[in-house]
């Protein structure tokens, strides 16, 4: 462990390469669409450039949903990998009490991430007893709301600007064959969709209140009430949307067989890669084009305590890559998400990547659901409305009242 500590307190912010022989690097991740393999092989090609190791990539298709247990079980089984993607929040954090997640806070001094790093508020989701854990990555924001030209041009309409025109649209799109809202039929995506009318109908007071304080007796008062009608409209709007998996989804945007899809900005990636220009081929709403508040989450590396020296030390070298500036450029350029790093240049940006920039630097954002609400809560939740979306006889105010008292013993 001394020689460890010699080599981190002479490592600049990227570690020296040649530092430790060269090793394979098992790094387990759900990027699996085609944007999302676009993205990550910016990642294994700077590490590989910056450092003597090799990336093994370990994707693990479906969502974080699927990989999450599959990770969680190898790391508490005793069959580590070496790095490993979670989202900003909770979800790793009974690894890290448990003693199994690797230590960073050498990496993150040397490379100076808390000067660095906005919002404060991504490093801070990885430090515990003043000690960081994680590698902030990405910042994704799940307000948006991406509609396609091509739908609504053959059905008469124009493109909507915010959420009370894309409901009053509706109609038209059904005459015109068009599912309106494209949504798949996964937990993590309706509830998804569900916290995003939360945060940009309302105040967004209102979403802190009820994920930040956990107030049973807002989450079932007649703001909520509200959203929870929203989210009825939502139900009718997507009920002919028959896909699984969210890239499937976006691909109905994409090829105008739907008007829009409520989903993050690593949306944008899909786009790109099928060769769409925003503000030409499709529109994005931040905020549903009313509130204009981003969450602050995204995706974080964690690296697995292993018993093996240069290994740790390739592991140390891995977190310095991801943070390094050109390897944040190249990967959130790909991926559709906003840099970590609030010193970096991204001229290249397109209008939609430049939209949520502004958003960010006015410092309008909140935290992430996930750094708010446990794993557990977070579940139940996504649960509730796995029901709620398959289930047209469960009323919005049945719905609601379920998850008032989700809430009211939320942790």
């Amino acid at each position: 462990m001394k020689t460890l500590r010699t080599v981190f307190a002479v490592t600049t912010a990227l570690c020296t390469a040649g530092a430790v022989s060269a090793a394979d690097l098992e790094v387990t991740h759900w990027w699996t669409s085609g944007g999302e393999a676009a993205a990550v092989a910016e990642l294994a090609k700077a590490f590989e450039a910056k450092t003597e190791h090799k990336w093994v990539d370990g994707a693990i298709a479906g969502s974080g949903n699927t990989a999450r247990p599959i990770m969680i079980s190898r790391i508490t089984g005793g069959d580590p990998m070496a790095a490993t993607q979670f989202n900003h929040g909770r979800q790793a954090e009974e690894l890290v009490e448990a003693g199994l997640m690797r230590d960073l806070t050498d990496i993150a001094e040397a490379g100076k991430w808390r000067e660095v790093i906005n919002p404060p508020s991504l490093l801070d989701a990885c430090t515990v007893d003043g000690k960081v854990y994680c590698a902030p990555l990405n910042i994704h924001s799940w307000q948006w709301l991406w509609l396609s030209h091509k739908a609504y041009e053959d059905a008469g309409v124009a493109v909507p600007t915010n959420w009370d025109e894309f409901v009053a649209a509706a109609p038209a799109l059904i005459e015109a064959g068009k599912v309106p809202m494209a949504m798949g039929q996964q937990g993590w995506q309706q509830s998804g969709a569900f916290n995003v009318m939360m945060i940009s109908l309302l105040p967004k007071d209102v979403y802190l209140s009820v994920y930040g304080d956990k107030n049973a007796e807002v989450a079932a008062g007649p703001e909520v009430a509200r959203i929870f009608q929203a989210a009825d409209n939502a139900r009718k709007l997507s009920a002919d949307s028959n896909v699984q998996d969210w890239n499937q989804a976006t691909n109905m945007v994409i090829t105008g067989q739907a008007g829009g899809q409520i989903m993050g900005d690593w949306a944008q990636g899909e786009f790109q890669v099928a060769g769409q220009v925003a503000g030409q081929d499709y529109t994005c709403l931040p905020g549903l084009g009313v509130n204009k508040t981003l969450q602050a989450g995204g995706d974080a590396f964690y690296f697995p305590v292993l018993d093996d020296p240069e290994m740790s030390a390739a592991q140390g070298e891995l977190a310095a890559v991801l943070l390094d500036p050109e390897t944040q450029v190249a990967f959130n350029l790909k991926k559709g998400s906003l840099p970590v790093r609030g010193d970096v240049d991204l001229a290249a940006a397109n209008d939609c990547m430049k939209k949520g920039l502004d958003i960010l630097a006015s410092g309008d954002s909140i935290p992430d659901f996930n750094q708010l609400v446990s794993s557990d809560t977070r579940t139940q939740i996504e649960e509730l409305f796995v029901e709620f979306f398959a289930d047209a006889s469960i009323t919005a105010e049945a719905a609601q009242e379920r998850f008032a008292a989700i809430i009211a013993d939320a942790d």
